[in-house]
């Protein structure tokens, strides 16, 4: 597969909506995960990313316009254990709550399908990184409806064992901007993550789209220790 530029990539598309990337550093001592938002409406772009005692939640960065919290306010990150979960919806707790429980990753999924928001029935995407021993492994999952027709939908998971130093892969939720807008097709896009959290974060931040970006969440995971290290870059900012 083909290596992206991931700075390219985002500069390109006006609305990739909302993103997951997740790989493994260049030197092989973190694992990486980033998660970004944006929205088109007031309502989407009166967010922010705060954090929480396990993760990440979003926020109306102006509560007196909140006019529809259902789809924007969720729990985009959170650490059950030695996993950590990232996705751009509420099945973030379907998924904490069920692997609680001893399901896996792609069972508790089977329990979601795309979102209901017609016509666009966009995409449900998510990750799940596992680190154990100085082991580090990785998931990614989609739900999307058949080419729109919301009769059937379509599971796609995909595992990543024994990730290759400096290599990750990315899945977002359209593949461009559009009325409806387009679900994601094909496999994640394999990209490159370097060591700095600084320099992916200023990286992923400064492509996307000025008009459209909202909230950006990068996290580097010490593979030996545990220990995290995580950026939150908002748009909206007091």
């Amino acid at each position: 597969m083909k290596v992206i530029d991931i700075a390219q990539e985002l500069k390109e598309n006006s609305y990739p909506g909302r993103g997951i990337i997740i790989g493994k550093s260049a030197d092989g001592k973190n694992a990486v995960t980033a998660y970004f938002i944006m929205g088109r409406s007031v309502n989407s772009r009166n967010r922010v990313f705060t954090e929480t005692e396990d993760g990440i939640k979003t926020e109306a960065f102006d509560p007196s316009k909140l006019t529809d919290p259902h789809l924007i306010i969720y729990s985009p990150v959170r650490v059950l254990g030695n996993k950590t979960i990232v996705t751009n919806g509420d099945q973030t707790d379907t998924i904490y709550e069920l692997m609680d429980k001893q399901f896996s990753f792609e069972q508790a999924l089977r329990t979601r399908e795309y979102e209901d928001d017609a016509p666009n029935y966009t995409p449900r995407i998510s990750g799940i990184m596992h680190i154990e021993n100085g082991l580090f492994n990785y998931a990614m999952s989609i739900l999307k409806s058949d080419d729109g027709n919301p009769d059937s939908v379509h599971r796609f998971t995909y595992s990543y064992y024994t990730p290759i130093n400096g290599e990750g892969h990315f899945i977002h939720t359209y593949m461009g901007d559009g009325n409806p807008l387009p679900s994601f097709e094909g496999e994640p896009k394999k990209l490159a993550i370097p060591n700095d959290i600084d320099e992916f974060t200023n990286t992923l931040w400064n492509n996307l789209n000025d008009d459209n970006k909202v909230s950006l969440f990068v996290r580097y995971i010490d593979i030996e220790t545990g220990k995290p290290v995580s950026k939150i870059v908002n748009k909206n900012v007091k």
